[in-house]
């Protein structure tokens, strides 16, 4: 597994990088079968430390995790525990209800944009009802199953998923509603 190992505006030392890469190599090997590359990100908010972490599954999977303390190794701890308990829920699940994934997920690129909001509520109507894109970007988007779909949404921590329904091709959205259930839209 390769490792991405960085700090914002903080230096991170090689002790911290040889105890980061033993420890999460650990907790992934447990769970996760063939793990790709790991992203952690340590940073700082006030007196906190802030740790976070990225790792990429070779079924096209990511799960992440992030975690506060006083002290970095502490946040780091508690990252890892984070994602541990992620990837055994997901290992759990796989053997349960899915089958295995021989193949890689498969992707598919479109386009995604960020467009600008209201600048202020008491603004009059607006001249056009064009919106002012912000920003372009290229994104991918999974093909599969709703069951995984789901999985990948919690496992990311996202609140909306896009993806490409396996069984009928068609492009689906999983996402979590307000009562705390997650929705389905099936076009």
């Amino acid at each position: 597994m390769r490792y991405q190992i960085s700090g914002k505006q903080i230096d991170i030392g090689d002790a911290l990088q040889t105890h980061v890469k033993q420890e999460l190599g650990e907790a992934v090997d447990k769970y996760a079968e063939r793990p790709t590359d790991a992203q952690i990100v340590f940073s700082r908010n006030a007196h906190e430390y802030v740790c976070e972490a990225t790792v990429h599954l070779s079924t096209g999977l990511t799960a992440q995790a992030k975690a506060h303390a006083t002290e970095i190794y502490a946040a780091f701890d508690g990252c890892r525990d984070k994602m541990e308990k992620q990837l055994r829920r997901y290992k759990r699940r796989l053997k349960d209800h899915h089958r295995e994934r021989s193949q890689p997920v498969e992707l598919s690129g479109a386009s995604s944009y960020i467009l600008a909001g209201n600048e202020s509520a008491g603004e009059s109507e607006p001249d056009t009802l064009q919106p002012m894109i912000i920003a372009e970007m290229e994104t991918k988007i999974p093909s599969l199953s709703v069951g995984e779909a789901v999985m990948q949404m919690e496992l990311a921590g996202a609140a909306v998923l896009v993806f490409r329904n396996e069984k009928t091709g068609g492009l689906n959205v999983v996402h979590m509603r307000d009562d705390g259930n997650i929705g389905w839209i099936d076009p």
